[in-house]
């Protein structure tokens, strides 16, 4: 296991400081704030902790309150809503400075026979065959609007390997594309083999890259090349079938719509024999500075 997935499990890890009530820690990412993927996979780890071991993940619902600070603890206050026969139902709130920043309401399933049909996984190469992140960033050193983002980046994504179909946004400035984005993505080492730690590590992923789609349908970079201004507005997953976080995962992402200055990413994320493994959409914020 790499060092810094090892960093990103101690972020998981959280602090019990009460019945139902967590603390978190952050890590500065690429932007100075709390970067949004980690708060919803430990508000998903506040919620799991407090709900019966044969109860898995199905689906989580967010909001993205207010830009987090990367350099104070982050206060999880759990609800127990609901525990049904079937279903169990918890709400969790982010605190920071004495104000929510997140808010999380998620839902837990025992296991049950059911129906079953999928939509099929669309085609991409084989990951092995992609560069990685190391390889791919330092290409496109000279559009970035700043020194060290490459550097940034490279950290920030250390705990994921992380690889890029096509050309990322910041790779097509000026380019109008389809707004449709590929990437497999999978942890950079061994996981134990507890269903909660996977479901959160895509659960951290599902942020990083969803809205690149709507950058490519106007040919623009986002906050690397500084034409576009962004956050997470809300985030929304479906965790369909079992799946490891630590073996490859194709994220096929598309944008239906951006208006008003926001902009809309739906996606699925395939198992590499074809599975269907979680459904995600989100919107963000996405501005044209002035």
């Amino acid at each position: 296991m790499s060092q810094a997935l090892e960093a990103l499990l101690d972020l998981l890890d959280l602090e019990q400081i009460e019945q139902d009530i967590f603390r978190g820690q952050s890590r500065f990412a690429v932007v100075p704030r709390v970067f949004g993927g980690q708060v919803a996979a430990q508000a998903l780890v506040a919620a799991g902790r407090t709900v019966p071991e044969d109860r898995f993940a199905h689906s989580l619902h967010a909001y993205f309150l207010r830009a987090g600070d990367a350099g104070a603890p982050i206060v999880y206050t759990v609800d127990r809503i609901r525990d049904g026969r079937s279903f169990t139902t918890r709400r969790v709130v982010a605190v920071q400075h004495g104000q929510p920043i997140f808010h999380l309401s998620a839902s837990f399933q025992t296991y049950e026979e059911g129906m079953e049909h999928q939509a099929d996984m669309p085609a991409a190469p084989d990951p092995e065959t992609l560069p990685t992140a190391a390889e791919l960033l330092p290409r496109y050193a000279d559009l970035y609007r700043e020194q060290g983002v490459v550097e940034r980046l490279l950290e920030a994504r250390e705990a994921v390997d992380l690889r890029y179909v096509d050309a990322p946004p910041f790779a097509s400035v000026g380019e109008a594309r389809e707004p449709r984005s590929q990437v497999w993505f999978r942890a950079n080492g061994k996981l134990a083999d507890d269903p909660l730690l996977h479901v959160c590590l895509a659960t951290y992923v599902s942020d990083m890259t969803l809205l690149d789609s709507v950058l490519l349908a106007h040919g623009r970079g986002g906050w690397v090349t500084g034409d576009v201004v962004g956050a997470s507005l809300d985030h929304a997953m479906w965790f369909h079938r079992p799946f490891r976080a630590d073996e490859w995962l194709l994220y096929d992402q598309e944008s239906p719509s951006a208006s008003g200055g926001r902009g809309l990413g739906q996606a699925r994320i395939y198992t590499q024999d074809g599975r269907l493994a979680v459904t995600v959409i989100q919107e963000g914020v996405v501005r044209v500075p002035r």
